[in-house]
């Protein structure tokens, strides 16, 4: 039996679903055609019902759940994984509200109007209007170029970003974690409603036997993996996967849950 499977390049994407797409664990009669986008593209492909397996963003599983429900393995959630906003610039201001009047004036760059950086921004800046949706390795040259003011950047690139010559203004995970006192919950893994119950589990559990065969061959990085990095160092990717897959990668667990429950209640709301 076989099924469309898509995640993004991203080298924590890779390591989870290495061992499972490239058949070094049992994947118990099942196959996948797979599809690698980047994570834009993946919600876009969710709205559209595209995909049987999709990685996607939190900040849309609102608009998908009547056609998709979310798994228990296979995302990205956590404590200190938040986007960054950063500028070419340094600009220090003693409170939020300072810093709110001073980017609601500038063009900022954002990776995605779906993506939950996105909504993590909207969050910590609610009038900030003049955006610019670009894809995410895209951002820091925008900002450098001074196409944009300020950019939101997320994956790799909060390990690049310095050595460019690029400041951070915020910490967008720092924001969400001192004011709503839950885990980050970037992106997760859902499964098209229709698909037999029996075989959405099966896929659930092989998610997480995934996982935990790249977690028993750690720190050792996948050809899969290297293959598919954005031409970033054998340390970024290192860093990369140790940011991002976790024991909520393995689990959602009741803090998992409640966190996309937070994320949830604000993108239907008025808030964001």
């Amino acid at each position: 039996m076989k099924f469309t499977l898509a995640f993004s390049p991203c080298p924590n994407d890779t390591f989870i679903f290495d061992a499972l797409v490239n058949h070094k664990i049992d994947t118990e009669g099942l196959e996948f055609d797979v599809h690698l986008e980047d994570v834009q593209t993946l919600n876009e492909w969710a709205l559209q019902g595209k995909m049987d397996f999709s990685k996607i963003s939190y900040g849309v599983l609102h608009l998908v759940r009547n056609q998709y429900e979310l798994l228990n393995s296979g995302g990205a959630l956590g404590m200190g994984v938040g986007p960054l906003l950063i500028s070419k610039s340094p600009v220090n201001f003693n409170n939020h509200t300072a810093l709110q009047a001073y980017i609601n004036e500038k063009k900022i760059a954002v990776p995605g109007i779906n993506t939950t950086a996105h909504l993590l921004f909207s969050l910590a800046f609610p009038a900030a209007k003049n955006k610019l949706f670009k894809v995410f390795h895209e951002i820091e040259a925008a900002v450098l170029s001074g196409e944009v003011d300020a950019g939101v950047i997320i994956h790799e690139n909060r390990f690049t970003y310095a050595a460019k010559g690029l400041h951070k203004l915020i910490d967008l995970g720092a924001y969400w974690e001192d004011t709503q006192k839950v885990p980050i919950p970037l992106g997760g893994i859902i499964a098209k409603q229709s698909i037999d119950k029996k075989i959405i589990q099966q896929v659930d559990n092989l998610i997480k036997k995934s996982i935990q065969y790249a977690f028993d061959n750690h720190p050792n990085i996948a050809a899969f993996v290297r293959e598919h990095a954005q031409e970033m160092s054998e340390e970024v990717m290192q860093q990369h996967i140790d940011l991002y897959v976790n024991n909520y990668s393995l689990d959602l667990g009741e803090n998992g849950r409640k966190a996309i429950e937070v994320l949830l209640g604000l993108s239907t709301s008025n808030q964001v």
